[in-house]
């Protein structure tokens, strides 16, 4: 068995190529789910990685899954945040439940888990983070000051846990991606994707694997040496 990697947000998009991809380079992988059940079950038959259900939100619910992922496969040595929401809405429209429901889910689920692992990778004197930021947290974003806010809070707090983390073998880094064809973006109206298509450099959206390349270097045990940064797969959209 490789080492146990745990990926929130993982059945789906982004999260599911990560997933994928880290399985397939011999790590035991868990992917935490929401809320959509059906795809859960599917992904799991699809690709044989277990899936837990738990909030991300809930700091509670989270000390208890990882405790129970961790009796199930082992210790996690590697952890890959990257459930979000979207709740857009420009600022004089936005009421609080919009704005907290973003910022729990996207920014505080990255306290929760890895403040449930930490602990456990500094006294074994190895740990991998990674944090799914955006390109949407870099540049900003008509109607996502919620968005944009968590999803700028993951790099400075990436810095911070990185320099805590470092003299105990443990690496912190930020992966920020642009548009990438998921079910998000493909929400976007169609006129309105085609209008953010062209502002992308190299003429196409991403893809969840172009994402899960990155994370897959990252985590690897002989990348040691980065730490505290953030790697921008944009297409050359916003150069940062």
């Amino acid at each position: 068995m490789g080492r146990v990697a745990l990926v929130t947000g993982g059945t789906r998009g982004i999260g599911e190529a990560i997933s994928v991809g880290l399985k397939n380079a011999g790590y035991t992988v868990a992917a935490n789910y929401g809320g959509n059940d059906e795809a859960a079950k599917a992904f799991t038959e699809r690709t044989g990685i277990p899936a837990y259900k738990f909030d991300v939100s809930d700091f509670e619910a989270v000390q208890t899954a990882v405790k129970q992922i961790e009796t199930d496969l082992g210790p996690i040595e590697v952890l890959v945040n990257n459930a979000g929401i979207t709740r857009d809405g420009t600022m004089h429209r936005m009421d609080f439940s919009r704005w907290n429901d973003v910022l729990q889910t996207n920014l505080s689920s990255c306290f929760n888990t890895s403040r449930a692992v930490i602990d456990g990778m500094r006294q074994r004197g190895f740990g991998r983070i990674v944090n799914i930021g955006s390109v949407n947290g870099q540049a900003g974003q008509y109607g996502q000051v919620n968005y944009a806010a968590a999803k700028s809070g993951i790099k400075g707090f990436t810095k911070a846990l990185a320099l805590e983390s470092a003299s105990k073998g443990i690496t912190v880094n930020c992966v920020a991606p642009g548009y990438v064809e998921t079910d998000m973006v493909r929400a976007v109206p169609q006129e309105v994707l085609q209008k953010i298509i062209k502002t992308i450099p190299v003429g196409r959206l991403g893809t969840p694997d172009d994402i899960a390349r990155s994370v897959l270097y990252l985590v690897a045990d002989e990348n040691s040496f980065i730490t505290g940064s953030t790697i921008s797969i944009n297409g050359g959209q916003h150069m940062y």
